[in-house]
């Protein structure tokens, strides 16, 4: 199914040929299966908007304060939002190594598959 926008043509839809016209069909399971995916989504997209947001602030403090004690807490804040990311980022490996150990798929707890009736 594409979109016609005047004389610039289609646009097909990428998630069409993924998922055969759904978008559920990107994650094996059920209605609750989806969410909690989109759920997870959010919220790593939110920890990185906030990671961004906390490192400009920081950064603006860096350079707007004249004395070395809120220099020191500007570099405490970009740290700390650094350390976020890398814990956000770290899980990510972790799931996809501990996948791999137990059951020999890295996706296997990034992208679950439930079977049922």
């Amino acid at each position: 199914m594409g979109l016609i926008f005047g004389t610039l043509g289609t646009i097909e839809d990428p998630l069409d040929a993924l998922s055969g016209g759904s978008y559920s069909g990107l994650v094996n399971g059920g209605g609750l299966l989806v969410i909690l995916n989109n759920l997870i989504k959010l919220a790593i997209v939110g920890a990185g908007i906030y990671a961004f947001w906390n490192i400009v602030l920081a950064g603006y403090g860096f350079l707007s304060s004249p004395e070395a004690k809120d220099i020191g807490k500007a570099w405490s804040r970009i740290y700390q939002s650094m350390y976020g990311l890398l814990i956000v980022a770290g899980a990510f490996v972790l799931a996809a190594i501990f996948g791999w150990i137990i059951f020999k798929d890295p996706m296997a707890l990034l992208a679950p598959k439930f079977y049922g009736p």
